[in-house]
């Protein structure tokens, strides 16, 4: 898995199953530029190279970086994302990915919720979610979306949990 190297795995992540899914724990550094606005009821912004980010851009812009194409699943406000303050135009996802993306959505469905980020390179996928260490952790919902794609042969390689943490 080609994944830049904050992101690359150093362990799992426990979960309530029998699955262990490979986990990074970059450390981002703390946006201390002007507000960038909205911050969706107090997330907090991290600075990626310069620029304000949410943990799931920066996870996302990441693996831009290192080849990847994908999108922020932004469940709160539905739709996918791949910059939060600058105006964008909707998103469309490849048709491969769209695909995939409806296959997991329905097998979960009604109460499954799909992982913070999205991504694919040729015919490799990869779902991230960010978890801030010892603030967050994995909900219902998120378990649920996981199970419902590793029940269609997506490999546990297909999944990484980004523990993250402020400096």
């Amino acid at each position: 898995m080609q994944i830049p190297s904050a992101l690359r795995p150093s362990g799992t992540y426990p979960l309530r199953t029998s699955v262990h899914i490979p986990k990074a724990t970059p450390t981002f550094r703390r946006w201390h530029g002007p507000s960038p606005g909205d911050a969706y009821g107090g997330k907090p912004i991290v600075d990626f190279r310069g620029h304000p980010a949410f943990a799931e851009l920066a996870i996302l812009w990441a693996l831009q970086d290192a080849g990847w194409d994908g999108v922020w699943v932004d469940s709160f406000r539905r739709r996918y994302r791949r910059t939060y303050w600058e105006p964008e135009a909707p998103i469309t996802l490849p048709k491969h990915a769209e695909r995939l993306f409806q296959k997991i959505q329905r097998r979960a469905a009604p109460d499954g919720r799909c992982w913070d980020v999205f991504c694919w390179r040729r015919e490799r996928v990869l779902f991230a979610e960010a978890k801030r260490a010892s603030r967050d952790h994995m909900r219902r919902s998120q378990l649920k979306w996981l199970r419902a794609a590793l029940d269609l042969r997506l490999p546990v390689s297909a999944f990484l949990i980004v523990e993250w943490r402020l400096d």
